[in-house]
Protein backbone atom coordinates (compact mmCIF):
# COMPACT_ATOMS: atom_id res chain seq x y z
CA UNK A 1 0.00 0.00 0.00
CA UNK A 2 2.58 2.36 0.89
CA UNK A 3 4.37 1.97 -2.38
CA UNK A 4 1.46 2.15 -4.54
CA UNK A 5 0.93 5.72 -2.80
CA UNK A 6 4.51 6.69 -3.84
CA UNK A 7 3.96 5.70 -6.87
CA UNK A 8 0.81 7.34 -7.24
CA UNK A 9 2.35 10.80 -5.33
CA UNK A 10 5.44 10.30 -8.65
CA UNK A 11 2.85 10.34 -10.79
CA UNK A 12 1.16 12.95 -10.04
CA UNK A 13 4.28 15.24 -9.48
CA UNK A 14 5.44 14.39 -12.97
CA UNK A 15 1.82 14.74 -14.34
CA UNK A 16 2.26 18.76 -13.08
CA UNK A 17 5.61 18.39 -14.52
CA UNK A 18 4.27 17.80 -17.95
CA UNK A 19 2.59 20.89 -18.16
CA UNK A 20 5.83 22.66 -19.18
CA UNK A 21 6.96 20.39 -22.23
CA UNK A 22 9.01 23.33 -23.81
CA UNK A 23 11.15 23.40 -20.39
CA UNK A 24 11.38 19.96 -19.94
CA UNK A 25 12.29 19.36 -23.71
CA UNK A 26 15.04 22.34 -23.39
CA UNK A 27 16.03 21.14 -19.89
CA UNK A 28 16.90 17.57 -21.12
CA UNK A 29 18.41 18.34 -24.64
CA UNK A 30 20.97 21.17 -22.60
CA UNK A 31 21.53 18.47 -20.24
CA UNK A 32 22.66 16.36 -22.96
CA UNK A 33 24.57 19.10 -24.48
CA UNK A 34 26.22 19.62 -20.87
CA UNK A 35 27.17 15.75 -20.73
CA UNK A 36 28.69 15.59 -24.63
CA UNK A 37 30.72 18.68 -24.30
CA UNK A 38 32.05 17.89 -20.35
CA UNK A 39 32.79 14.17 -22.02
CA UNK A 40 34.53 15.50 -25.18
CA UNK A 41 36.97 17.22 -22.72
CA UNK A 42 38.75 14.52 -21.98
CA UNK A 43 39.25 12.72 -25.23
CA UNK A 44 40.84 16.21 -26.48
CA UNK A 45 42.68 16.09 -23.47
CA UNK A 46 43.95 12.46 -23.80
CA UNK A 47 44.90 13.15 -27.58
CA UNK A 48 46.58 16.39 -26.14
CA UNK A 49 48.91 14.11 -23.95
CA UNK A 50 49.22 12.03 -26.61
CA UNK A 51 50.94 14.70 -28.69
CA UNK A 52 53.46 15.19 -25.70
CA UNK A 53 54.77 12.18 -25.26
CA UNK A 54 55.28 11.11 -28.52
CA UNK A 55 58.80 11.93 -29.85
CA UNK A 56 58.03 14.57 -32.13
CA UNK A 57 55.60 17.02 -30.93
CA UNK A 58 53.06 18.08 -33.31
CA UNK A 59 52.37 21.38 -32.08
CA UNK A 60 49.65 22.57 -34.79
CA UNK A 61 47.61 19.63 -33.46
CA UNK A 62 48.27 20.38 -29.99
CA UNK A 63 47.32 24.25 -30.54
CA UNK A 64 44.12 23.10 -32.31
CA UNK A 65 43.04 20.45 -29.62
CA UNK A 66 43.83 23.68 -27.27
CA UNK A 67 41.50 25.64 -28.73
CA UNK A 68 38.96 22.66 -28.78
CA UNK A 69 39.15 22.15 -25.21
CA UNK A 70 38.30 25.73 -24.04
CA UNK A 71 35.20 25.72 -27.03
CA UNK A 72 33.80 22.58 -25.31
CA UNK A 73 34.05 23.37 -21.59
CA UNK A 74 32.37 26.99 -22.64
CA UNK A 75 30.48 25.50 -24.30
CA UNK A 76 29.55 22.99 -21.66
CA UNK A 77 29.19 25.73 -19.08
CA UNK A 78 26.98 27.63 -21.01
CA UNK A 79 24.51 24.22 -21.92
CA UNK A 80 24.34 23.81 -18.23
CA UNK A 81 23.62 27.56 -17.92
CA UNK A 82 20.60 27.09 -19.86
CA UNK A 83 19.60 23.52 -18.62
CA UNK A 84 19.49 25.43 -15.03
CA UNK A 85 16.92 28.03 -16.30
CA UNK A 86 14.95 25.60 -17.69
CA UNK A 87 14.76 23.68 -14.44
CA UNK A 88 14.04 26.87 -12.39
CA UNK A 89 10.97 28.15 -14.62
CA UNK A 90 9.85 24.31 -14.25
CA UNK A 91 9.82 23.71 -10.09
CA UNK A 92 8.90 27.30 -10.08
CA UNK A 93 5.70 27.19 -11.81
CA UNK A 94 5.01 23.53 -10.56
CA UNK A 95 5.53 24.73 -6.75
CA UNK A 96 2.98 27.80 -7.99
CA UNK A 97 0.19 25.28 -9.91
CA UNK A 98 0.24 23.02 -6.22
CA UNK A 99 -0.27 26.36 -3.87
CA UNK A 100 -2.95 27.65 -6.33
CA UNK A 101 -4.87 24.15 -6.62
CA UNK A 102 -4.18 24.13 -2.36
CA UNK A 103 -5.56 27.15 -1.83
CA UNK A 104 -8.48 26.85 -4.63
CA UNK A 105 -9.31 23.57 -2.73
CA UNK A 106 -9.38 25.29 0.42
CA UNK A 107 -11.91 27.75 -1.04
CA UNK A 108 -14.08 24.87 -1.73
CA UNK A 109 -13.71 22.60 1.23
CA UNK A 110 -16.54 22.21 3.56
CA UNK A 111 -16.74 24.35 6.69
CA UNK A 112 -15.89 21.11 9.17
CA UNK A 113 -13.06 20.09 7.50
CA UNK A 114 -11.44 23.71 8.26
CA UNK A 115 -13.39 23.53 11.58
CA UNK A 116 -12.10 19.79 12.74
CA UNK A 117 -8.38 20.74 11.22
CA UNK A 118 -5.17 23.23 12.87
CA UNK A 119 -5.64 26.29 10.63
CA UNK A 120 -1.45 26.57 11.10
CA UNK A 121 -1.02 22.73 10.09
CA UNK A 122 -3.01 24.03 6.51
CA UNK A 123 -0.78 26.64 5.94
CA UNK A 124 2.15 25.20 6.86
CA UNK A 125 1.35 22.74 4.30
CA UNK A 126 1.22 25.21 1.55
CA UNK A 127 4.02 27.01 2.62
CA UNK A 128 6.96 25.62 4.47
CA UNK A 129 5.70 22.14 2.36
CA UNK A 130 5.26 23.85 -0.89
CA UNK A 131 8.92 25.54 -0.23
CA UNK A 132 10.35 22.11 1.02
CA UNK A 133 9.17 20.19 -2.04
CA UNK A 134 10.48 22.93 -4.51
CA UNK A 135 14.16 22.89 -3.31
CA UNK A 136 14.11 18.86 -3.67
CA UNK A 137 12.34 18.94 -7.20
CA UNK A 138 14.89 21.44 -8.19
CA UNK A 139 17.90 19.43 -7.27
CA UNK A 140 16.05 16.38 -8.64
CA UNK A 141 15.80 18.22 -12.24
CA UNK A 142 19.44 20.01 -11.82
CA UNK A 143 21.27 16.91 -10.99
CA UNK A 144 19.27 13.87 -12.00
CA UNK A 145 19.28 14.38 -15.78
CA UNK A 146 22.91 14.93 -16.14
CA UNK A 147 23.77 11.99 -13.44
CA UNK A 148 22.34 9.90 -15.73
CA UNK A 149 23.44 10.80 -18.74
CA UNK A 150 27.01 10.93 -17.37
CA UNK A 151 26.79 7.55 -16.19
CA UNK A 152 25.74 5.90 -19.46
CA UNK A 153 28.10 8.01 -21.32
CA UNK A 154 30.78 7.24 -19.67
CA UNK A 155 30.07 4.16 -19.60
CA UNK A 156 30.20 3.93 -23.55
CA UNK A 157 33.58 5.38 -23.56
CA UNK A 158 35.30 3.36 -21.16
CA UNK A 159 34.02 -0.18 -22.68
CA UNK A 160 35.02 1.23 -26.37
CA UNK A 161 38.47 2.67 -24.83
CA UNK A 162 39.65 -0.69 -22.58
CA UNK A 163 36.30 -2.58 -21.78
CA UNK A 164 38.39 -5.22 -19.46
CA UNK A 165 38.71 -2.31 -17.34
CA UNK A 166 35.53 -0.70 -18.23
CA UNK A 167 34.07 -3.92 -17.08
CA UNK A 168 35.67 -3.77 -13.72
CA UNK A 169 34.09 -0.53 -13.03
CA UNK A 170 30.53 -1.46 -14.22
CA UNK A 171 30.70 -4.59 -11.76
CA UNK A 172 32.00 -2.56 -8.35
CA UNK A 173 29.83 0.38 -9.20
CA UNK A 174 26.52 -1.04 -8.38
CA UNK A 175 27.86 -1.59 -4.88
CA UNK A 176 27.01 2.64 -4.03
CA UNK A 177 23.27 2.20 -5.16
CA UNK A 178 23.10 -0.56 -2.73
CA UNK A 179 24.54 1.54 -0.02
CA UNK A 180 22.24 4.43 -0.83
CA UNK A 181 19.04 2.86 -1.51
CA UNK A 182 19.27 0.74 1.72
CA UNK A 183 19.75 4.10 3.75
CA UNK A 184 17.52 6.51 2.00
CA UNK A 185 14.87 3.47 2.67
CA UNK A 186 15.44 4.24 5.68
CA UNK A 187 15.34 8.21 6.20
CA UNK A 188 11.76 7.78 4.29
CA UNK A 189 9.79 7.37 7.38
CA UNK A 190 11.96 10.31 9.76
CA UNK A 191 11.07 12.75 6.95
CA UNK A 192 7.56 12.26 7.06
CA UNK A 193 7.43 12.35 10.40
CA UNK A 194 9.43 15.86 10.19
CA UNK A 195 7.13 17.14 8.14
CA UNK A 196 4.18 16.40 10.20
CA UNK A 197 5.58 17.47 13.43
CA UNK A 198 6.75 20.87 11.63
CA UNK A 199 3.39 21.87 10.53
CA UNK A 200 2.00 20.71 14.29
CA UNK A 201 4.47 23.39 15.41
CA UNK A 202 3.36 25.69 13.29
CA UNK A 203 -0.08 25.31 14.26
CA UNK A 204 0.87 25.50 17.98
CA UNK A 205 3.06 28.77 17.58
CA UNK A 206 -0.42 30.39 15.06
CA UNK A 207 -2.71 29.64 17.91
CA UNK A 208 -0.22 31.26 20.41
CA UNK A 209 0.27 34.25 18.45
CA UNK A 210 -3.74 34.84 18.01
CA UNK A 211 -4.09 34.18 21.98
CA UNK A 212 -1.07 36.00 23.42
CA UNK A 213 -3.14 38.27 25.32
CA UNK A 214 -5.64 35.74 26.94
CA UNK A 215 -2.02 33.44 27.22
CA UNK A 216 -0.87 36.73 29.42
CA UNK A 217 -3.83 37.49 30.86
CA UNK A 218 -3.62 33.50 32.57
CA UNK A 219 -0.25 33.45 33.06
CA UNK A 220 0.35 30.63 30.98
CA UNK A 221 3.86 31.57 29.14
CA UNK A 222 5.69 28.76 30.75
CA UNK A 223 3.13 26.27 30.20
CA UNK A 224 2.85 27.36 26.67
CA UNK A 225 6.42 27.36 26.40
CA UNK A 226 6.53 23.79 27.79
CA UNK A 227 4.57 22.65 24.98
CA UNK A 228 6.32 24.31 22.32
CA UNK A 229 9.64 22.73 23.65
CA UNK A 230 8.06 19.29 23.87
CA UNK A 231 6.92 19.96 20.11
CA UNK A 232 10.13 21.28 19.26
CA UNK A 233 12.31 18.83 20.71
CA UNK A 234 10.47 16.21 18.90
CA UNK A 235 11.22 18.37 15.57
CA UNK A 236 14.75 18.23 16.78
CA UNK A 237 15.20 14.29 16.73
CA UNK A 238 13.11 13.83 13.34
CA UNK A 239 15.32 16.31 11.75
CA UNK A 240 18.17 15.05 13.76
CA UNK A 241 17.15 11.02 12.34
CA UNK A 242 16.66 12.27 8.99
CA UNK A 243 20.16 14.22 8.41
CA UNK A 244 22.40 11.56 10.15
CA UNK A 245 20.83 8.31 7.92
CA UNK A 246 20.53 10.73 5.05
CA UNK A 247 24.21 12.05 5.62
CA UNK A 248 25.60 8.47 5.91
CA UNK A 249 24.48 8.15 1.76
CA UNK A 250 27.66 10.30 0.88
CA UNK A 251 30.72 9.46 2.58
CA UNK A 252 29.69 5.25 2.26
CA UNK A 253 29.31 6.26 -1.83
CA UNK A 254 32.70 8.32 -1.78
CA UNK A 255 34.93 5.62 -0.59
CA UNK A 256 32.85 2.89 -2.83
CA UNK A 257 33.55 5.61 -5.45
CA UNK A 258 37.21 6.41 -4.51
CA UNK A 259 38.24 2.55 -4.45
CA UNK A 260 36.64 2.20 -8.03
CA UNK A 261 39.15 5.37 -9.22
CA UNK A 262 42.17 3.73 -7.13
CA UNK A 263 41.43 0.15 -9.58
CA UNK A 264 40.98 2.23 -12.79
CA UNK A 265 44.09 4.15 -12.13
CA UNK A 266 46.26 0.35 -11.21
CA UNK A 267 44.70 -1.37 -13.70
CA UNK A 268 45.27 1.53 -16.58
CA UNK A 269 49.19 1.74 -15.41
CA UNK A 270 49.54 -1.96 -15.88
CA UNK A 271 47.49 -1.74 -19.17
CA UNK A 272 49.91 0.60 -20.38
CA UNK A 273 53.18 -0.62 -19.20
CA UNK A 274 52.61 -4.25 -20.37
CA UNK A 275 50.02 -3.34 -22.93
CA UNK A 276 47.86 -6.57 -22.73
CA UNK A 277 47.19 -7.41 -26.38
CA UNK A 278 45.64 -3.93 -26.53
CA UNK A 279 46.60 -0.75 -27.08
CA UNK A 280 46.31 1.79 -24.10
CA UNK A 281 48.70 4.73 -24.21
CA UNK A 282 49.30 7.16 -21.39
CA UNK A 283 46.28 9.87 -23.09
CA UNK A 284 43.86 6.62 -22.75
CA UNK A 285 44.59 6.10 -19.14
CA UNK A 286 44.26 9.89 -18.65
CA UNK A 287 40.81 9.59 -20.53
CA UNK A 288 39.83 6.64 -18.27
CA UNK A 289 41.04 8.31 -15.34
CA UNK A 290 39.20 11.58 -16.00
CA UNK A 291 35.67 9.60 -16.88
CA UNK A 292 36.30 6.93 -14.06
CA UNK A 293 35.98 10.51 -11.79
CA UNK A 294 32.79 12.00 -13.81
CA UNK A 295 31.26 8.20 -13.67
CA UNK A 296 31.39 8.09 -9.77
CA UNK A 297 30.56 11.68 -9.32
CA UNK A 298 27.05 11.29 -10.15
CA UNK A 299 26.22 8.42 -7.95
CA UNK A 300 27.51 10.74 -5.13
CA UNK A 301 25.23 13.67 -6.47
CA UNK A 302 22.57 10.97 -7.16
CA UNK A 303 22.99 9.88 -3.60
CA UNK A 304 22.12 12.96 -2.33
CA UNK A 305 18.98 13.83 -4.72
CA UNK A 306 17.43 10.54 -3.59
CA UNK A 307 17.60 11.90 0.30
CA UNK A 308 15.76 15.56 -0.88
CA UNK A 309 13.44 13.90 -3.06
CA UNK A 310 12.60 11.49 -0.33
CA UNK A 311 12.02 14.61 1.83
CA UNK A 312 10.19 16.70 -1.17
CA UNK A 313 8.07 13.61 -1.79
CA UNK A 314 6.76 13.74 1.65
CA UNK A 315 6.09 17.30 1.42
CA UNK A 316 4.36 16.77 -1.99
CA UNK A 317 1.90 14.08 -0.10
CA UNK A 318 0.78 16.29 2.76
CA UNK A 319 -0.04 18.69 -0.09
CA UNK A 320 -1.63 16.19 -2.15
CA UNK A 321 -3.79 14.97 0.78
CA UNK A 322 -5.01 18.57 1.19
CA UNK A 323 -6.05 18.80 -2.44
CA UNK A 324 -7.54 15.12 -2.35
CA UNK A 325 -10.26 15.93 0.63
CA UNK A 326 -13.79 15.99 -0.03
CA UNK A 327 -14.94 19.43 -1.33
CA UNK A 328 -18.70 20.57 -0.66
CA UNK A 329 -21.21 19.05 -2.85
CA UNK A 330 -21.16 20.37 -6.56
CA UNK A 331 -23.73 23.22 -7.22
CA UNK A 332 -22.31 23.94 -10.66
CA UNK A 333 -25.89 22.93 -11.59
CA UNK A 334 -27.93 24.68 -8.82
CA UNK A 335 -30.52 27.55 -9.57
CA UNK A 336 -29.70 30.91 -9.00
CA UNK A 337 -31.39 32.55 -6.71
CA UNK A 338 -33.28 35.56 -7.33
CA UNK A 339 -36.10 38.50 -6.78
CA UNK A 340 -35.55 37.57 -3.09
CA UNK A 341 -38.75 38.66 -1.01
CA UNK A 342 -37.02 37.25 2.26
CA UNK A 343 -39.82 34.36 2.62
CA UNK A 344 -37.75 31.51 4.71
CA UNK A 345 -39.25 27.76 6.12
CA UNK A 346 -37.11 25.23 7.98
CA UNK A 347 -38.89 22.12 7.50
CA UNK A 348 -38.44 19.10 10.12
CA UNK A 349 -34.57 19.87 10.30
CA UNK A 350 -32.37 17.24 11.92
CA UNK A 351 -28.47 18.59 12.38
CA UNK A 352 -25.94 17.07 14.20
CA UNK A 353 -21.87 17.73 14.48
CA UNK A 354 -21.33 14.19 14.98
CA UNK A 355 -23.65 10.81 14.38
CA UNK A 356 -23.19 10.39 18.45
CA UNK A 357 -24.29 13.83 19.78
CA UNK A 358 -27.50 14.69 18.16
CA UNK A 359 -28.17 18.47 18.50
CA UNK A 360 -30.89 19.66 16.68
CA UNK A 361 -34.05 17.64 15.93
CA UNK A 362 -37.59 17.93 14.33
CA UNK A 363 -36.77 21.85 13.90
CA UNK A 364 -39.66 23.62 12.34
CA UNK A 365 -39.81 27.43 11.39
CA UNK A 366 -41.69 29.86 9.64
CA UNK A 367 -40.74 33.47 8.80
CA UNK A 368 -42.09 36.02 6.60
CA UNK A 369 -40.87 38.74 4.61
CA UNK A 370 -39.38 41.71 6.65
CA UNK A 371 -39.91 39.96 10.03
CA UNK A 372 -37.34 40.32 12.46
CA UNK A 373 -36.50 36.79 14.23
CA UNK A 374 -34.57 37.29 17.31
CA UNK A 375 -32.94 34.06 18.63
CA UNK A 376 -31.82 33.61 21.97
CA UNK A 377 -30.98 30.71 24.34
CA UNK A 378 -27.80 29.40 26.73
CA UNK A 379 -24.64 28.54 25.11
CA UNK A 380 -24.57 25.21 23.34
CA UNK A 381 -28.41 25.79 22.77
CA UNK A 382 -28.02 25.74 18.82
CA UNK A 383 -27.90 29.25 17.72
CA UNK A 384 -25.39 30.06 15.98
CA UNK A 385 -25.64 26.55 14.70
CA UNK A 386 -29.33 27.72 12.96
CA UNK A 387 -27.43 30.37 11.66
CA UNK A 388 -24.90 28.15 10.06
CA UNK A 389 -27.11 25.88 8.33
CA UNK A 390 -29.63 29.20 6.89
CA UNK A 391 -25.97 30.00 5.05
CA UNK A 392 -25.47 26.62 4.06
CA UNK A 393 -22.18 26.85 6.19
CA UNK A 394 -22.84 22.99 6.64
CA UNK A 395 -26.36 21.22 5.48
CA UNK A 396 -29.12 19.72 7.73
CA UNK A 397 -29.11 15.60 8.32
CA UNK A 398 -32.68 15.54 7.66
CA UNK A 399 -35.72 17.82 6.48
CA UNK A 400 -34.89 21.03 4.07
CA UNK A 401 -34.30 24.60 4.75
CA UNK A 402 -36.19 26.76 2.01
CA UNK A 403 -36.10 30.22 1.00
CA UNK A 404 -39.16 31.39 -0.99
CA UNK A 405 -40.38 27.77 -1.44
CA UNK A 406 -37.28 26.33 -2.69
CA UNK A 407 -34.70 23.71 -0.85
CA UNK A 408 -31.18 25.69 -0.63
CA UNK A 409 -29.58 22.66 -1.66
CA UNK A 410 -30.73 23.53 -5.23
CA UNK A 411 -29.69 26.98 -5.10
CA UNK A 412 -25.80 27.92 -5.50
CA UNK A 413 -24.30 28.94 -2.63
CA UNK A 414 -23.31 32.57 -3.87
CA UNK A 415 -26.48 33.41 -4.51
CA UNK A 416 -27.29 31.97 -1.58
CA UNK A 417 -25.13 33.68 0.52
CA UNK A 418 -25.28 37.41 -1.60
CA UNK A 419 -29.11 37.28 -0.37
CA UNK A 420 -27.57 37.10 3.20
CA UNK A 421 -25.77 40.29 5.09
CA UNK A 422 -23.98 38.92 7.84
CA UNK A 423 -22.38 40.49 10.88
CA UNK A 424 -20.68 38.37 13.56
CA UNK A 425 -19.41 39.00 17.28
CA UNK A 426 -15.86 37.68 15.74
CA UNK A 427 -14.66 40.83 13.24
CA UNK A 428 -12.59 39.66 10.32
CA UNK A 429 -10.45 42.67 7.91
CA UNK A 430 -8.41 41.92 5.58
CA UNK A 431 -5.12 43.43 4.88
CA UNK A 432 -6.01 46.33 2.68
CA UNK A 433 -7.61 50.01 3.07
CA UNK A 434 -10.49 51.25 4.73
CA UNK A 435 -11.85 51.57 1.36
CA UNK A 436 -11.46 48.02 0.57
CA UNK A 437 -12.91 46.49 3.52
CA UNK A 438 -16.40 48.41 3.51
CA UNK A 439 -16.16 48.17 -0.03
CA UNK A 440 -15.69 44.37 0.08
CA UNK A 441 -19.10 43.32 -0.71
CA UNK A 442 -20.26 46.01 -3.17
CA UNK A 443 -16.83 46.82 -4.96
CA UNK A 444 -19.04 49.07 -7.56
CA UNK A 445 -20.17 51.63 -5.00
CA UNK A 446 -19.34 54.87 -5.23
CA UNK A 447 -17.63 57.31 -2.41
CA UNK A 448 -20.26 58.85 -1.95
CA UNK A 449 -22.03 55.61 -0.91
CA UNK A 450 -19.57 54.86 1.19
CA UNK A 451 -19.52 57.38 3.27
CA UNK A 452 -22.97 56.95 3.80
CA UNK A 453 -22.67 53.79 5.14
CA UNK A 454 -20.11 54.57 7.51
CA UNK A 455 -21.81 57.78 8.79
CA UNK A 456 -25.14 54.93 9.10
CA UNK A 457 -22.41 52.99 11.00
CA UNK A 458 -21.16 55.87 13.39
CA UNK A 459 -17.65 54.72 11.64
CA UNK A 460 -17.15 58.04 9.82
CA UNK A 461 -15.77 60.33 12.80
CA UNK A 462 -12.64 57.91 13.69
CA UNK A 463 -11.94 56.80 9.80
CA UNK A 464 -11.89 60.61 9.30
CA UNK A 465 -9.45 61.27 12.07
CA UNK A 466 -7.24 58.66 10.96
CA UNK A 467 -3.71 59.80 9.38
CA UNK A 468 -5.23 59.00 5.51
CA UNK A 469 -9.00 58.86 6.45
CA UNK A 470 -10.58 56.29 3.80
CA UNK A 471 -7.22 54.91 2.38
CA UNK A 472 -5.48 54.15 5.59
CA UNK A 473 -4.48 50.54 5.45
CA UNK A 474 -5.03 48.27 8.43
CA UNK A 475 -2.87 45.57 9.35
CA UNK A 476 -3.80 42.38 9.48
CA UNK A 477 -7.32 41.97 10.84
CA UNK A 478 -7.02 45.34 11.68
CA UNK A 479 -4.84 45.17 14.39
CA UNK A 480 -4.49 48.45 14.31
CA UNK A 481 -7.75 49.25 15.52
CA UNK A 482 -9.83 48.61 18.77
CA UNK A 483 -12.16 45.65 18.75
CA UNK A 484 -15.09 48.61 18.30
CA UNK A 485 -14.21 50.17 15.64
CA UNK A 486 -13.30 46.75 13.69
CA UNK A 487 -17.01 45.86 14.53
CA UNK A 488 -17.79 49.14 12.94
CA UNK A 489 -16.11 48.98 9.69
CA UNK A 490 -18.17 45.81 9.53
CA UNK A 491 -21.56 46.78 10.31
CA UNK A 492 -20.52 49.67 7.40
CA UNK A 493 -19.57 47.10 4.90
CA UNK A 494 -23.26 45.15 5.26
CA UNK A 495 -24.53 48.23 5.62
CA UNK A 496 -23.43 49.46 1.80
CA UNK A 497 -24.65 46.02 0.60
CA UNK A 498 -28.08 46.20 1.68
CA UNK A 499 -28.96 42.38 0.89
CA UNK A 500 -32.46 41.33 1.51
CA UNK A 501 -31.89 39.12 4.25
CA UNK A 502 -29.60 39.97 7.45
CA UNK A 503 -28.23 38.34 10.08
CA UNK A 504 -26.87 39.91 12.89
CA UNK A 505 -24.66 37.62 15.55
CA UNK A 506 -24.00 39.33 18.05
CA UNK A 507 -23.36 42.21 15.86
CA UNK A 508 -22.57 45.23 18.94
CA UNK A 509 -21.34 43.15 21.53
CA UNK A 510 -17.71 45.01 21.43
CA UNK A 511 -19.17 48.52 20.87
CA UNK A 512 -19.99 50.79 23.89
CA UNK A 513 -23.54 51.71 24.99
CA UNK A 514 -24.09 54.90 23.96
CA UNK A 515 -22.68 53.86 20.15
CA UNK A 516 -24.73 51.06 20.32
CA UNK A 517 -27.98 52.81 21.07
CA UNK A 518 -27.41 54.82 17.85
CA UNK A 519 -26.46 51.66 15.65
CA UNK A 520 -29.80 50.19 16.66
CA UNK A 521 -31.40 53.11 14.84
CA UNK A 522 -29.35 52.38 11.53
CA UNK A 523 -29.80 48.79 11.86
CA UNK A 524 -33.84 49.14 12.26
CA UNK A 525 -33.81 51.78 9.43
CA UNK A 526 -31.58 48.91 7.67
CA UNK A 527 -34.14 46.33 8.68
CA UNK A 528 -37.16 47.97 7.17
CA UNK A 529 -38.57 45.75 4.62
CA UNK A 530 -35.87 42.51 5.16
CA UNK A 531 -36.30 39.36 6.79
CA UNK A 532 -33.69 39.51 9.93
CA UNK A 533 -32.50 37.12 11.71
CA UNK A 534 -30.93 38.51 15.16
CA UNK A 535 -28.54 36.23 17.84
CA UNK A 536 -28.32 37.95 20.67
CA UNK A 537 -27.15 37.60 24.55
CA UNK A 538 -28.22 41.03 25.86
CA UNK A 539 -32.12 40.18 25.73
CA UNK A 540 -32.59 44.35 26.01
CA UNK A 541 -31.59 44.81 22.44
CA UNK A 542 -34.14 42.39 21.10
CA UNK A 543 -37.42 43.06 22.45
CA UNK A 544 -39.07 44.93 19.35
CA UNK A 545 -38.18 41.78 16.88
CA UNK A 546 -41.49 40.77 15.85
CA UNK A 547 -40.72 36.80 17.14
CA UNK A 548 -38.36 35.87 19.64
CA UNK A 549 -37.57 32.00 19.32
CA UNK A 550 -35.94 30.61 22.61
CA UNK A 551 -33.76 27.80 22.16
CA UNK A 552 -32.50 24.45 23.96
CA UNK A 553 -31.36 22.01 23.30
CA UNK A 554 -31.47 22.43 19.52
CA UNK A 555 -35.26 23.01 19.72
CA UNK A 556 -37.39 26.23 19.52
CA UNK A 557 -39.33 25.68 23.28
CA UNK A 558 -40.93 28.90 22.76
CA UNK A 559 -42.02 31.50 19.99
CA UNK A 560 -43.66 34.86 20.62
CA UNK A 561 -42.89 38.26 20.90
CA UNK A 562 -41.29 40.08 23.82
CA UNK A 563 -44.35 40.46 26.14
CA UNK A 564 -45.76 37.40 24.83
CA UNK A 565 -43.31 35.27 26.34
CA UNK A 566 -42.66 37.24 29.37
CA UNK A 567 -46.61 36.51 29.92
CA UNK A 568 -45.55 32.74 29.98
CA UNK A 569 -43.22 33.07 32.63
CA UNK A 570 -41.38 30.29 30.43
CA UNK A 571 -37.75 29.52 29.88
CA UNK A 572 -37.60 33.41 28.01
CA UNK A 573 -39.05 34.75 31.19
CA UNK A 574 -36.03 32.82 33.48
CA UNK A 575 -33.44 34.06 30.89
CA UNK A 576 -34.44 37.69 30.82
CA UNK A 577 -34.83 37.43 35.00
CA UNK A 578 -31.77 36.55 35.39
CA UNK A 579 -30.31 39.25 33.24
CA UNK A 580 -32.39 42.15 34.99
CA UNK A 581 -32.85 40.53 38.32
Amino acid sequence: MKGVKKQSTLLRVLSYVGKYPVALVGSLLFSLATVFFSLLVPILIGEAIDCIVENAVDWQRFSTLCWLIAVSAVASALAQFLASLCNNRISVNVVRDLRRDAFHKIGKLPLSYLDSHAHGDTVSRIVADADQFSDGLLMGFTQFFTGVLTILGTVLFMLFTHWAIGLVVILVSPVSLLVARFVATRTSKFFHEQTATRGEQTAFVEERIAGVKTVQAFACEDESQEKFDEINARLEKAAMNATFFSSLVNPSTRFLNNLVYALVALLGALAVVNGGGVAFSVGDLTKFLSYANQYTKPFNEISGVITELKSAFACAERIFELIDQTEEPSDENGETLTSVQGNLALKGIDFSYSDDRPLIENLNLSVSSGQRVAIVGRTGSGKTTLINLLMRFYDCKAGAVEIEGKDIRTLTRNSLRSSFGMVLQETWLKSGTVRENIKMGNENATDEEMIAAAKAAHAHGFIRRMEKGYDTVLAEDGGNLSEGQKQLLCIARIMLTKPPMLILDEATSSIDTRTELKIADAFTTLMQGRTSFIVAHRLSTIENADTILVMEKGRVVEQGTHEELLAKRGAYYELYSGQFA
